[in-house]
C-alpha cells in the first residue's frame, strides 16, 4: 500500500538506532535540546509510531521546551521485533531513557500516550532507567478493556486469526498471545512514589473512560497529580500545543 512520507520535522531531528537489553532493534529520532536542560522521552500509542502525524506533532511540540527522544516500539514502525501491547516494551522505554541520559541531559522526563501510557507507568518501577518524572497521557488502569467499542475491535484484533495480518496494514506487527499476565499499571503504580507523576485524561476519550484515571490516582499514593481535560479525546491526537506546554512546564516544576 502507498503511503505519503511524513512531513519532516520543524526541529533538527537526527536518526537514531539502538537495541535493547532483550536484543530488539528499535529506530528513532533525537532532536538535541540544551544539555543542561531537559529531555523528554515520547512514549507512541498502539499502531503509532514516530512518522505518524499527531505523534510527530507530540515530538516537534516538546522539542519547544527541550530534546526530545522518540523511538518506534517494537513491531511498530522501523523497529524490529513484535509487538506486545505493553509488557516487553518497557524495555524499550528503558532504552530511550537511557540514551538520553547518555546524552548529558540535566533531567529525563518520560511521556506515553495510551499504550505508551501504560509502559511509562510500568518503567518507572520494572525497569532499570531512572526517570526525573512520568506523565501518562490516556492510559488504561488495566488490561483486557472491553468496555467501549474501539477497546472490543482492538481485542478482535489481539485474538483474532487474521489479527496479525490485518495489524501489519495498521502498522504494528503483533506477537504471541501472553503466557503469563504482566502486572498492569493499577498494581504497580502505588511504587511510583517519589518520582513526580501526572496523569492526564479527557473526558472524551472513546477508547478509556476517565474512571481508569481516577483509579490510577487513588492508587498512586501521595504526590501524584490528576488533570481531567474537558473535551479532550484520545492520546497523541488529542495532544493540543497548549496542552504540551503545561506538560513541559509541570515538569520542569512538578508540585
Amino acid at each position: 500500500m502507498f503511503r505519503r512520507p511524513p512531513p519532516p520535522f520543524r526541529h533538527r531531528a537526527r536518526p537514531l538506532t539502538t537495541v535493547t537489553r532483550d536484543g530488539v532493534t528499535l529506530h528513532g529520532w533525537h532532536l538535541p535540546g540544551t544539555p543542561s536542560g531537559p529531555a523528554f522521552v515520547i512514549g507512541h500509542g498502539f499502531t503509532n509510531s514516530t512518522a505518524k502525524l499527531s505523534t510527530r506533532a507530540v515530538i516537534d511540540g516538546f522539542a519547544d521546551f527541550g530534546g526530545v527522544i522518540a523511538l518506534d516500539f517494537r513491531g511498530h514502525g522501523r523497529s524490529s521485533g513484535f509487538g506486545s501491547v505493553g509488557r516487553d516494551e518497557i524495555h524499550d522505554l528503558d532504552a530511550a531513557v537511557g540514551l538520553a541520559r547518555a546524552a548529558g541531559y540535566a533531567s529525563v522526563h518520560s511521556v506515553g500516550f495510551s499504550m505508551g501510557g501504560s509502559v511509562a507507568l510500568r518503567q518507572a518501577v520494572l525497569g532499570s532507567e531512572p526517570v526525573d518524572t512520568v506523565t501518562s497521557v490516556s492510559s488504561p488502569s488495566r488490561w483486557y478493556i472491553r468496555e467501549t467499542r474501539p477497546m472490543r475491535r482492538v481485542h478482535w484484533l489481539l485474538e483474532s486469526p487474521f489479527g496479525p495480518t490485518v495489524g501489519r496494514l495498521l502498522g504494528v506487527r503483533l506477537g504471541g498471545a501472553w503466557p503469563v499476565v504482566p502486572r498492569t499499571p493499577l498494581e504497580v503504580i502505588g511504587q511510583i512514589s517519589p518520582t513526580p507523576l501526572l496523569l492526564i485524561h479527557g473526558t472524551d476519550d472513546h477508547y478509556f473512560s476517565p474512571a481508569h484515571a481516577v483509579a490510577l490516582r487513588a492508587a498512586a499514593g501521595a504526590g501524584a497529580q490528576l488533570w481531567i481535560e474537558p473535551g479532550m479525546a484520545h492520546a497523541e491526537s488529542a495532544a493540543t500545543a497548549a496542552l504540551i506546554r503545561r506538560i513541559a512546564e509541570w515538569a520542569g516544576r512538578p508540585v
